[in-house]
């Protein structure tokens, strides 16, 4: 789907959102206000934020969308996870401003008038927030959209809290007891729970958290199915926003194909991924004689050693003077220095004596 379409979905679901929580603010307020309860009207604020956050949606995706400049080269795609975090922080307001009303309502309780009207508005919210929250988070799963995830997500949070309200209703109308401040309390805590946990990942994100596993190794995959390549290492992917990414990736060849067919291979394996992925990668070559015995040996070496996740790119020069390779590391090794130190004496020491070994360290950025 391009980027104009993805826009239009997400703002027509956006606006799906902010009139459902609209409407069910205004009977909340409204049934709240005249049975004098603080869950029912915090409830209520609670949509008015989710409201909100539909509006920051439509906003972060517009402007997100923009296209290149010479400013920002690679696009505005990040803004939809600065809007995602603003989302979060709504939330999170929200949810601390409840908890300090709600605190005077347990400290000061007076006991609300619910009335069968009541109960029927708050079960209607219930079903209406059901059913949002799952059409929103779909559509944000399906359009790849953190703003959109967040928003589904906390309605249907929304749903348990209104339940908690219906609860709390019940109570009162057949016990005549009051436990509305203490569910305000329980309401609150879960409003804050969710705005933390709907921060996490949109940070994560801006920080650069590691790309899903599942497309690097499918990434790999196809690039491994390109005749020629024997292998694909080294991918790192570069996120500037939901759908836009660029990378590089190693790639090992035969040593003695030419430079045309490089040139043709790195061509074929940049069409594929773009086509297949929409991520332009740049293609790096390792050339390789998979024929020499000693690339087994400084395998078996090399992955004796605990930390060791892999080893490629072993080029002997033909001169037989020097041996260079590339071994990935997990992130438990706290010393690489040493590490090399050591596999380059048991490797001299078994078969490359007079050799010169260069040993580059990568990291596991890809999974």
């Amino acid at each position: 789907m391009n980027p104009e379409q993805r826009q239009k979905q997400i703002t027509k679901t956006s606006i799906i959102g902010i009139i459902a929580n609209v409407v069910l603010a205004a009977f909340k307020i409204t049934v709240g206000a005249i049975a004098g309860s603080i869950a029912i009207v915090l409830d209520a604020v609670n949509s008015l934020t989710d409201a909100v956050s539909s509006i920051v949606t439509i906003l972060g995706v517009k402007y997100a969308s923009r296209k290149p400049d010479t400013n920002h080269p690679f696009g505005y795609g990040r803004i939809e996870y600065f809007s995602a975090i603003i989302i979060a922080g709504i939330v999170l307001s929200a949810g601390v401003t409840s908890l300090f009303e709600s605190i005077k309502k347990v400290i000061s309780p007076e006991i609300p008038d619910y009335s069968l009207v009541t109960v029927i508005v708050v079960i209607a919210a219930v079903l209406v927030k059901i059913v949002l929250g799952r059409y929103v988070k779909s559509q944000g799963e399906k359009y790849n959209s953190d703003s959109l995830i967040a928003s589904g997500q906390d309605a249907s949070f929304d749903a348990i809290l209104s339940a908690s309200t219906l609860l709390g209703a019940i109570v009162t109308y057949l016990f005549n007891i009051s436990i509305d401040g203490v569910l305000g309390v329980v309401i609150a805590a879960f409003i804050i729970k969710a705005g933390i946990e709907m921060l996490l990942e949109p940070i994560s994100s801006v920080i650069g958290a590691r790309p899903d596993s599942a497309v690097t190794i499918a990434m790999k995959k196809s690039i491994c199915e390109i005749d020629g390549v024997q292998g694909a290492y080294d991918l790192v992917l570069h996120n500037y926003g939901p759908n836009a990414a660029l990378g590089s990736v190693h790639v090992e060849v035969d040593s003695r194909i030419s430079a045309d067919e490089i040139h043709h291979l790195t061509a074929d394996i940049q069409n594929k991924i773009l086509s297949e992925f929409q991520v332009f990668l740049t293609v790096g070559i390792y050339a390789v004689d998979d024929s020499r015995e000693e690339n087994a040996v400084i395998s078996r070496i090399c992955m004796a050693h605990e930390g060791v996740i892999g080893v490629h790119g072993i080029h002997i020069d033909d001169d037989e003077t020097f041996v260079s390779f590339d071994i990935v590391l997990d992130f438990s090794i706290k010393d690489k220095e040493e590490l090399v130190r050591t596999l380059i004496k048991e490797i001299k020491s078994e078969i490359f004596t007079n050799y010169m070994i260069h040993i580059n360290c990568d990291t596991n950025y890809s999974g």
